[in-house]
């Protein structure tokens, strides 16, 4: 069989725990240590603020994730060709959602957070592109709030591997309904000829 809605719609079933993961890593960004005062004092760190977990990874992937899993449900809505174009269009805005997850993210991992260090409120690790990472040992100039480069840390790079598995899924949904449109008209053909 040619067309593999089945796969389609596992792929949507996995893009859907990894969509609700990117929302929750970034609403747990804008609560360092589960604190509200940092939000509210707006001291957090600029990129945060572009949700890319929340809005790429999270809310903007709930589209590819839906169309991927409802693909097929309503036959006399749809014909065979456009719901194959429909599940490519929802793969290219998957593909747009990820990588938007995984470019602001990376830019935030580079950046670094914004602590108050001996000198005031800054980001001391701006100019090092990406440099403290390697170097833990400079990570007590942070002050407050306590262990922020770890939190940062680990939840942009569980968004960076996150945003890498939303785009191999949206990458194979591209594929396979991209081969399924050029094999469709073969399949009817064959189907056509051994009805006849």
């Amino acid at each position: 069989m040619c067309c593999s809605v089945g796969f389609a719609r596992s792929l949507g079933l996995a893009l859907l725990p990894l969509a609700l993961c990117c929302i929750l890593a970034n609403l747990l960004l804008l609560f360092p240590m589960g604190e509200i005062t940092y939000i509210q004092q707006d001291r957090l760190d600029s990129y945060i603020w572009y949700f890319g977990g929340l809005g790429g990874g999270g809310l903007l992937m709930l589209v590819p994730a839906v169309v991927f899993i409802t693909l097929g449900k309503c036959s006399c809505c749809w014909n065979e060709s456009l719901m194959m174009c429909g599940s490519v269009l929802a793969a290219v805005v998957g593909l747009v959602g990820s990588g938007y997850c995984f470019v602001m993210s990376g830019f935030a991992l580079l950046q670094g957070p914004q602590c108050f260090t001996a000198n005031g409120w800054s980001h001391p690790f701006a100019n090092q592109g990406g440099r403290y990472l390697l170097q833990p040992e400079t990570w007590s100039l942070c002050l407050q709030p306590h262990h922020i480069i770890e939190w940062n840390v680990t939840l942009l790079c569980v968004l960076l591997g996150l945003a890498v598995m939303e785009f191999i899924i949206c990458l194979l949904q591209l594929g396979n309904g991209l081969v399924n449109a050029v094999c469709r008209p073969c399949c009817y053909k064959q189907e056509y000829s051994l009805n006849a």
